[in-house]
């Protein structure tokens, strides 16, 4: 089914098409699939809806969601636990689980490649000891979440009870709310967003990070487009640099 293109939750400014390179395949076998990324204000209703609305569209071979392999089981329990319509938890990456009739997988950090190319990245720039402390600092923080997201799957799994360790952002609109006022509510969070991001000079340790979490999921999507098109689900803040990275 079509979204209605009228709805102003769908507007083209946050979403990247990355149409396969059918010159690349030269040993005569199928060209890889399209790569559609969708950028997200987290747990944001027009989020949610720009996302459900998109899968349900263009009904990809796999979805992929900006989310560690090892938290991706919490959000399934998430969507598992929705009786009808969005899940109350898990804001748009348990929405596009609920909606996706296809493979869902994670494709952020922490994981083997994010580590390996880490690695190479702080071998190859080698950035100052303080710097690279500050990022280990931070890649061991995001593990801990990530695996404590996968005790609470555990424990939803084994109990049948929801475990809330993503607690939903707070934000001026609701699903309740007109699309125009959520789209303009999801506009001003991610205008002010990006300002924040361009005004001033992102620190090292971030852009180390978020350079190499950018470099790794473009990668994943690079191998999971050879199994056919590809929706992406992405921060907004991170929307421009995986389309870079693909492209």
């Amino acid at each position: 089914m079509a979204p209605a293109r009228d709805d102003p939750r769908l507007h083209d400014e946050y979403v990247r098409t990355v149409t396969a390179d059918e010159s690349a395949v030269g040993d005569g076998s199928a060209a890889p699939g399209d790569v559609t990324l969708v950028g997200v204000v987290h747990d944001h209703p027009a989020s949610v809806h720009r996302v459900r609305a998109l899968i349900d569209a263009r009904d990809p071979a796999t979805v992929a969601l900006e989310l560690s392999p090892l938290a991706l089981p919490l959000f399934e329990a998430y969507a598992d636990a929705a009786d009808g319509g969005p899940p109350s938890r898990g804001g748009e990456m348990s929405a596009a689980i609920r909606a996706a009739d296809c493979d869902v997988t994670g494709i952020d950090a922490p994981s083997a490649a994010f580590v390996h190319r880490l690695a190479a990245r702080i071998r190859d720039e080698r950035p100052s000891p303080r710097t690279v402390a500050r990022v280990l600092r931070g890649v061991a923080s995001v593990t801990r979440h990530a695996l404590v997201c996968r005790a609470g799957a555990a424990v939803a799994r084994l109990t049948g009870r929801t475990v809330e360790l993503d607690r939903p952002v707070d934000h001026d609109c609701t699903a309740n709310d007109p699309p125009e006022t959520q789209a303009a509510d999801e506009r001003r969070q991610a205008s002010r967003s990006l300002s924040l991001t361009r005004a001033f000079e992102t620190p090292e340790p971030v852009h180390l990070r978020d350079a190499t979490r950018e470099a790794c999921m473009a990668a994943k999507l690079e191998d999971l487009r050879r199994q056919g098109d590809v929706l992406a689900v992405v921060g907004i803040d991170h929307l421009d640099g995986v389309a870079a990275e693909l492209a």
